[in-house]
């Protein structure tokens, strides 16, 4: 099962005080929050969670695999997530 960010809101709403106007607040300015960090190049850590991190890849050789014709791809950004301890413990059930 996919969490949507309607989900998101739903679980706000219902395990807080909150109206479901706040909690879509909450959540659309955490994640607005998130994605400037990110595109700022900026690591997001949160404690007990994770880390979420940028990391620059270089350009490399790859392939069209409809035609097999070979082409260069390029470099760009990518976000990674290292989960915590915590995490992977509660996942692992540990």
């Amino acid at each position: 099962m996919t969490l949507t960010k309607a989900d998101l809101v739903q679980k706000v709403y219902q395990n807080h005080n909150f109206t479901k106007a706040q909690a879509a607040e909450t959540v659309e300015a955490f994640l607005q929050i998130t994605k400037q960090c990110l595109k700022n190049g900026e690591d997001l850590l949160i404690s007990g969670f994770g880390k979420f991190n940028v990391k620059q890849k270089k350009s490399r050789r790859g392939r069209n695999p409809q035609t097999g014709n070979e082409l260069i791809l390029d470099a760009r950004k990518v976000v990674t997530f290292k989960p915590s301890g915590i995490l992977r413990s509660r996942i692992n059930g540990e």
